[in-house]
């Protein structure tokens, strides 16, 4: 059975978790998630052959890889952290003979779905349940614009999405976003590569900038003003050679919010990707008090690393809202848990995307929260924890959602009693190994 179907039908694990003494020593984690989607997908276009490594293996970069797989482009090594991705140029894609499941992979979809949508081929887009359920609208609108013919579920709002290719046709977009959104982004920056003359994003803030500073590893020219991004069409990808990807900062973060509220932690996160678009864990927790340093700071695959160490001290509430969530977005649920545990009220806002991600992350975080003893109360983009007080061990679900899971991982280090979070086997789809690395840590 494969493991989509596995998940489905309930054949799932649960992680306990016993109160720890402190987290202490150096670990290195897995390949960051968003890196690794961009870096496959950029080598498949480039002239010449990309060696990749510290390629994340969980679920959903597979996902993709295998999807390029399936375009035509030969991919050594899927399955494990080292690629080879042999690239065919910017027109060396071919038209796949069955759907491209993209699994649970939300990123993976709207980055292929712009690759997709300059082709001269069809093609179809799929998920699995919880995907199939996610916000399309807000790539297939742009998408359209720019010569596309997309159809899919609600209007095309919702996957499967199927795809013909307009190659030759595409036309140049100066395209104001809505929402701050990196997916949104590179899926139109991704197309604007088949269009003739600049294609251009405006978004209301910044968001994570991985496709422009990959790209222009790849040789291509992206202009930057203020929020507005630009990239002439046409231009041709060269191979860097070697991509070396650092460890995913939205991983390291259950472990700097673990160290932050376990008493006796001294920790050290090696090689983690510092991009200050996606820092916004470090500046919160920096707010919040915790004894939090970055030594050894240097630059790999075009991004900023260092190595973060992070000791326990009493944290204090804040308020997160305004250009901070987008540099959180994926760390406000393990931050809600830090707030559960830091003296005085903590105010999130601006935050209404955690409603749309694998689960309703503000609803479901709240309700799982609750379960140990925390005071939250939902608002509509946001919560409002009221914490200091000492939780305590309860069963907790997961929702097939892999940064709740985590999460409540997280939570239940520093509760009385032992903590029981269902379904943890979406944890693979970004961090395999998770639980045993966390209770070799902590214990």
């Amino acid at each position: 059975m494969c493991e989509r179907c596995e998940k489905e039908a309930g054949l799932v694990s649960d992680l306990r978790i016993q109160p720890s003494r402190g987290l202490k020593g150096e670990i290195t984690l897995p390949g960051d998630k968003s890196i690794s989607h961009r870096s496959v997908l950029f080598a498949a276009l480039a002239d010449g052959t990309t060696e990749i490594t510290g390629f994340l293996t969980g679920e959903d970069t597979q996902h993709t890889a295998r999807a390029v797989q399936m375009l035509g482009i030969p991919v050594e090594g899927i399955g494990s952290s080292r690629l080879v991705v042999h690239g065919k140029g910017l027109d060396g894609l071919s038209e796949p003979t069955c759907v491209l499941d993209l699994g649970n992979s939300g990123t993976g979809m709207r980055l292929l779905a712009g690759l997709l949508a300059g082709q001269d081929f069809f093609s179809v887009l799929t998920g699995d349940q919880y995907l199939t359920k996610r916000p399309m609208g807000r790539i297939v609108e742009p998408l359209r614009r720019m010569g596309a013919v997309i159809d899919g579920r609600s209007e095309g709002k919702l996957a499967p999405l199927a795809i013909r290719g307009a190659r030759g046709k595409i036309k140049a977009l100066d395209y104001a976003s809505p929402v701050a959104s990196a997916q949104v982004k590179s899926a139109i920056l991704l197309c604007g590569l088949y269009a003739d003359g600049d294609t251009s994003v405006t978004e209301p803030s910044k968001s994570r900038d991985h496709t422009e500073r990959m790209l222009r590893s790849f040789g291509v020219d992206v202009r930057e003003e203020g929020l507005r991004v630009t990239l002439q069409g046409r231009q041709r990808l060269t191979t860097t050679g070697m991509l070396d990807i650092p460890a995913d900062i939205s991983s390291a973060a259950f472990f700097l919010v673990a160290a932050s509220i376990v008493p006796g932690s001294d920790l050290v996160v090696r090689n983690v990707g510092v991009n200050v678009t996606r820092t916004g864990i470090i500046d919160i927790l920096l707010a919040m008090g915790a004894d939090l340093t970055m030594e050894n700071g240097r630059e790999q695959a075009g991004e900023p690393v260092a190595d973060i160490r992070v000791r326990y001290r009493q944290l204090k509430a804040v308020e997160i809202s305004g250009d901070l969530v987008p540099r959180a977005i994926d760390e406000i649920p393990v931050l809600a848990v830090a707030a559960s545990y830091a003296v005085g009220t903590t105010i999130i806002r601006d935050a209404a995307e955690l409603r749309v991600k694998e689960s309703d992350r503000i609803a479901t975080m709240a309700l799982e929260l609750r379960k140990l003893g925390a005071a939250i109360a939902e608002r509509p983009d946001g919560m409002e924890i009221r914490g200091g007080g000492a939780l305590a061990g309860a069963l907790c679900e997961s929702h097939g959602d892999h940064r709740v899971a985590m999460s409540l991982a997280v939570a239940g280090l520093a509760a009385r009693g032992e903590t029981t979070v269902r379904d943890t086997t979406w944890i693979e789809t970004s961090f395999p190994g998770f639980g045993q690395l966390l209770l070799r840590t902590a214990y």
